[in-house]
C-alpha cells in the first residue's frame, strides 16, 4: 500500500472516529439535559405505569441544567401537585418514578389511607376493577382501585387489602424546595412515607407519557395499546 493511500485511510479513520464520538456525546448530552426515555422495572406506579413501560421524560419541563450535573442554569417552573416525575431517592440515590402529592408550604396528613392536604380530606371514588384487567391480568384480583382527586388532579390509585403499609402519618409541614412523593400503587411503594421529603434539586424531569411497552411476563410481547399514550 503506497504512502498516499495509507495517509488517506488514516484521515478517513480519524474523521470517522471523531464523527462517531461527537454523535455519541451529542446523544448523551441530549438525554442528560433535554429529554430521556426510561425503562420501568418496578410496579410502584401501577396501574398508571406498568413494569416494562418505557416512559418519556421531559427534562426541560421545569428548568435547564448543565448536562451530566444537577446544576440549574435557568428555572421556569416547579413540580406541581399531581405531576409524575423522575427523582433521586434521598435514601440510596436510586432513580425513582413517583407522583408529587405535596408541594412546598403544604401540610400533609394521611388517615386510614386517605390523604389530607392543608386540612382538606381528598375525595376518593371506587373504580371498577374490571377496567384494569387488560393491564394487570390475573393480578388485578388482589387490588382495589380508587379515583383520587388530588385537589383538582384526578387519577387512579391502587390499594392492596390486607397488606402492611403506612396508612397513617402526620401531619407534616413541607418546607421550601421540598416535595412529598408517593406511588400510585399505594401499598407497594417505597416513597416519602419511608424516606422523607425529596429536595427540588433531586427532581430530574416530568414524565409525559409512554413511548412503548413490553410485557416482561409474556415473552416481552408488545402492549400495542399502551404505545404513545399520555399519562395523567
Amino acid at each position: 500500500m503506497n504512502k498516499n493511500i495509507r495517509s488517506a485511510l488514516g484521515r478517513l479513520t480519524r474523521h470517522w472516529v471523531f464523527s462517531t464520538a461527537l454523535m455519541v456525546l451529542s446523544v448523551f448530552t441530549l438525554r442528560s439535559a433535554v429529554a430521556d426515555w426510561n425503562d420501568v422495572p418496578t410496579g410502584s406506579m401501577k396501574p398508571t405505569i406498568l413494569i416494562g413501560d418505557r416512559i418519556f421524560v421531559n427534562k426541560l419541563a421545569y428548568d435547564l441544567k448543565i448536562p451530566f450535573t444537577s446544576t440549574r442554569l435557568a428555572t421556569w417552573d416547579d413540580p406541581q401537585r399531581g405531576d409524575i416525575v423522575i427523582c433521586w431517592s434521598p435514601a440510596d440515590g436510586a432513580r425513582l418514578v413517583k407522583r408529587v402529592v405535596g408541594t412546598p408550604g403544604d401540610v400533609l396528613e394521611m388517615k386510614n389511607g386517605r390523604l389530607i392536604i392543608n386540612g382538606k380530606t381528598l375525595d376518593y371514588e371506587n373504580t371498577n376493577q374490571a377496567d384494569f384487567a387488560r393491564a394487570l391480568g390475573a393480578e388485578v384480583a388482589k387490588y382495589k382501585f380508587y379515583t383520587e382527586d388530588l385537589t383538582g388532579h384526578r387519577h387512579i390509585v391502587a390499594a392492596t387489602p390486607g397488606k402492611r403499609a403506612i396508612h397513617n402519618f402526620g401531619p407534616v409541614s413541607i418546607g421550601p424546595d421540598q416535595y412529598f412523593m408517593m406511588g400510585d400503587n399505594r401499598d407497594n411503594s417505597a416513597d416519602s412515607r419511608y424516606f422523607g421529603f425529596v429536595e427540588r434539586a433531586a427532581v430530574v424531569g416530568k414524565v409525559e407519557g409512554i413511548a412503548f411497552s413490553l410485557d416482561y411476563g409474556d415473552h416481552f410481547k408488545p402492549r400495542w395499546w399502551r404505545f404513545f399514550t399520555k399519562l395523567i
